[in-house]
């Protein structure tokens, strides 16, 4: 029996803790996830099973006091850092499923920048975490492709969310076959990009003279979130092209604008 501290939010990682809850020689002690906010699906999952919630502070908390015990620890888009004992606790350690290639695209955004750099392929990436952010030794990763004109950020997390999917299961196989932690190979510490919140939210405005604006516009498509922007009056106004228009149009609604259907 493994017993896992599991961590994450978004709807795959609540696919990924109701698969580790189906299983019988797999004990889930404790679930990381957004339960501080009014809908999260991972804090469903776990309390409709009854595995206790913990925020960061608490699980150390916990660790620390003897309290909570685990011999693994999964990580599927979780957004802290381990540091510690919660990090140095699990004997077969932490296993982090990362949304990007690595060494490639380390820490957030890597969905606008695989849009940004006209990427025809990208990949989700499972590693051991260390005590930096995703440069911990790779244990596997998945390939996919990309079509650079059309891709936008939200439609490269939507396809990573079954990627990330399959990566899970294959990997935590792997684990349960396994006396100890799996074989790896090195994620180059000293490469790949690594964008601060701030440097990426920097990247949005859209300079009408050199960017490619349509690129731009994908690359930060995103809605709720603000997109790709320019300034005027001292406002932002996020920017739109007529494919995404379209995208968001009611199938089954006609507009003056359609263009006229085919006649025989």
């Amino acid at each position: 029996m493994i017993q896992v501290l599991f961590m994450g939010r978004k709807p795959v990682s609540a696919r990924c803790l109701q698969a580790l809850l189906c299983r019988s020689d797999v004990e889930v002690v404790g679930v990381l996830t957004d339960s501080h906010l009014a809908v999260s699906v991972t804090a469903d999952v776990a309390r409709a099973a009854g595995v206790p919630l913990y925020d960061y502070e608490s699980a150390t908390r916990a660790v620390a006091d003897g309290s909570l015990r685990f011999d693994l620890g999964l990580s599927m888009l979780y957004w802290r850092k381990f540091k510690g004992e919660l990090l140095a606790h699990p004997a077969r350690g932490i296993v982090n499923f990362h949304p990007a290639p690595l060494p490639g695209y380390k820490g957030v955004g890597g969905y606008n920048l695989a849009v940004l750099h006209g990427l025809t392929e990208w990949a989700c990436t499972a590693h051991y975490v260390d005590a930096s952010i995703d440069t911990g030794p790779i244990i596997a990763d998945r390939v996919f492709p990309i079509d650079p004109g059309t891709a936008t950020a939200q439609s490269l997390e939507r396809e990573s969310q079954d990627v990330l999917f399959e990566l899970f299961a294959d990997v935590f196989e792997r684990l349960c076959r396994a006396p100890g932690r799996l074989p790896t190979r090195p994620n180059g510490t000293a490469t790949g990009l690594y964008l601060s919140r701030t440097e990426l939210e920097a990247l949005k405005k859209v300079d009408l003279d050199s960017d490619d604006i349509d690129r731009k516009i994908r690359a930060f498509w995103f809605p709720p979130y603000d997109g790709a922007y320019v300034e005027a009056g001292g406002q932002r106004y996020t920017l739109v092209n007529r494919a995404l228009l379209e995208s968001l149009a009611d199938p089954n609604a006609s507009s003056l604008f359609s263009p006229p259907a085919a006649r025989d």
